[in-house]
């Protein structure tokens, strides 16, 4: 009894020190994460001269004004309802083809499932900086050879009108593109899972392709769905590179491009800098922290699923 006693409490405290390892391991990570998101916010609240001979400590007196500036400048009431637009059209749009093409792609026979298949997952392996240019070349030319039609039978006049270029509507369809490759991969692969008895008894009962999708398949594909838009939410929001070739007015930009504006003269003005970069930033994190449990559990659900 002794013998089992002793062993019995090294093993809890070998136990009690693994939970002790495991949980200092995560909190440093933890801090190693939260840190640098709390050192902005609270050097956001410094003027620029109290920031170059205070970088750590606490702000001496807590001011909204470089905020103010920041807004301001970088005219944020105009492009921050962009960037929900891009950003919520866009994953709505990736997350409603996605889930029709991977549903068509696993449940439905056909000698073009390959090759359609095989052409959008060969597109995870193409990065959007390598497409810029094609990207820009293709929305002008389409802007150009419609134009040149409605002006040859008579509908417009000299203007132009922009439907792909400078135009929301271009920024969306672009988006939603450069979004499908992974994420019709992995609707696919998790669809695929479903078992084929649901959607035969749904064929039985009279209902078609679209029918059957509605009532089978987008109810049980919602954690990949949630995955999905997890991996595009914050892509689109932070976007920089594709707005900045396929817009040039203001009034269609996105907050990336606001932010942008404190590079070069406006560098030294760390105050309205960190600001700026807290405005793009609260969206998203207020975004996770409101959504995290349901986040964690679709996550989860579609790693397992798929």
């Amino acid at each position: 009894m002794t013998v089992k006693t002793r062993e019995s409490k090294f093993e809890r405290i070998i136990s009690y020190f693994g939970k002790a390892m495991a949980y200092l391991v995560m909190s440093v990570f933890a801090l190693m994460t939260a840190y640098p998101i709390l050192w902005l916010i609270m050097n956001s609240f410094k003027p620029t001269p109290e920031y170059r001979v205070n970088r750590i400590g606490l702000p001496r007196t807590w001011t909204l004004v470089n905020y103010v500036g920041a807004w301001k400048i970088g005219e944020f009431s105009k492009l921050i309802g962009n960037s929900f637009l891009y950003t919520i059209g866009a994953s709505i749009g990736i997350i409603l083809v996605a889930t029709l093409a991977g549903f068509a792609f696993a449940k439905i026979k056909s000698k073009a499932t390959a090759p359609i298949y095989g052409s959008f997952v060969i597109g995870i392996l193409l990065s959007i900086q390598s497409l810029m240019v094609p990207i820009f070349l293709e929305v002008s030319q389409l802007d150009r050879i419609i134009n040149d039609l409605l002006r040859l039978i008579g509908i417009i006049g000299q203007q132009n009108i922009n439907i792909f270029y400078n135009s929301r509507l271009g920024v969306l369809l672009i988006y939603i593109g450069a979004g499908l490759p992974i994420a019709v991969y992995l609707c696919t692969e998790y669809i695929r899972g479903i078992p084929d008895s649901l959607i035969e008894a749904a064929r039985l009962d009279g209902a078609g392709y679209f029918e059957t999708f509605r009532r089978v398949i987008l109810p049980m594909a919602v954690p990949i769905a949630m995955t999905v838009t997890i991996l595009n939410i914050t892509k689109i929001w932070n976007e920089f590179a594709l707005i900045n070739i396929l817009v040039s007015k203001t009034e269609l930009k996105s907050m990336p491009l606001g932010i942008y504006r404190f590079s070069g003269t406006m560098a030294s003005d760390y105050g309205k800098q960190f600001a700026a970069l807290v405005i793009g930033m609260a969206p998203m994190l207020i975004f996770y922290i409101i959504f995290r449990k349901q986040i964690t559990k679709g996550v989860f659900a579609g790693a397992v699923k798929g």
